[in-house]
């Protein structure tokens, strides 16, 4: 029996000559084995050498989209770095045998990696957010880090992405701007779509797709607290505060996909240990 599995470790002269790194795989997603830090490292490093790429943060609705829409999975493949953005993908891992380290979150790395990109002069453009979400998260991380350079904001509001002028102007937008680090808040899988489609415009440039983030920091959403996010119980935070919005995805398919997903590690890590 095959595991669905596996570690592997990238091409050791990969085209951007960038550090080999673990990676692992749940339910056939693909996830690199690294800590906040170390991504956050590795986009400076990346940046101090003029080379861009884009982070793609997995949560369990992410990875239960990535099963059944190939064309999703094959879009997140082309990423240069897809962590695990919730714990219940770390626990999996640690079921299977292939632990990842840690969780990494967007709503953490908007904040640890602006921090380290304000510290080393990099700028930051803030791309969609609902309402007045981008320009108010951007007004917070100013205060919050003085020196940080806001190269741009776009609220991009619904429908853009389908208006051929607007896509244009926004395009030119970025191209003005050059900003180092490119956030985009639509939810997924539009964020990443828009992404792939935007990021050969400024290919020095490191994209993300933080979701709901700008919200968090703005405060227009109250994220969950410390310990519940550590306990992998931020989803019952969001659902208190919309539940009209979220319930369905939570209870409906998040419990009983991450049920198929711990069930799937155990008998990865079965399998692997049963092999001849």
């Amino acid at each position: 029996m095959q595991p669905d599995s596996s570690v592997t470790t990238r091409d050791s002269n990969p085209p951007r000559a960038l550090p080999a790194r673990r990676t692992i795989r749940l339910l056939g997603a693909l996830l690199d084995s690294t800590t906040e830090r170390q991504c956050i490292a590795h986009v400076l490093d990346s940046l101090g050498k003029g080379q861009g790429g884009w982070i793609v943060t997995h949560n369990l609705d992410h990875l239960r989209r990535l099963t059944l829409d190939g064309a999703f999975r094959a879009l997140c493949e082309q990423a240069d770095i897809r962590v695990a953005d919730g714990m219940p993908l770390v626990w999996a891992s640690r079921i299977q045998g292939t632990p990842l380290p840690e969780r990494v979150a967007g709503s953490s790395l908007i904040w640890t990696l602006t921090q380290a990109a304000a510290m080393r002069g990099k700028s930051i453009f803030l791309l969609g957010g609902d309402g007045e979400s981008s320009s108010r998260a951007a007004e917070a991380l100013q205060t919050k880090h003085p020196d940080l350079t806001i190269a741009g904001v776009d609220p991009a509001p619904i429908g853009f992405d389908q208006d051929v002028a607007r896509m244009e102007q926004l395009r030119q937008s970025l191209i003005a701007a050059r900003p180092d680090i490119v956030y985009v808040a639509l939810g997924s899988p539009k964020q990443e779509q828009l992404i792939n489609d935007l990021r050969g415009t400024l290919p020095r440039a490191w994209w993300i797709g933080v979701g709901i983030s700008f919200s968090f920091v703005c405060g227009e959403v109250r994220r969950a607290p410390r310990w519940a996010q550590r306990a992998g119980l931020e989803w019952v935070h969001r659902m208190t505060q919309e539940p009209g919005r979220l319930w369905r995805r939570y209870l409906c398919q998040g419990i009983p996909f991450a049920a198929r997903l711990f069930v799937s590690a155990a008998l990865n890590r079965f399998a692997v240990r049963t092999e001849p």
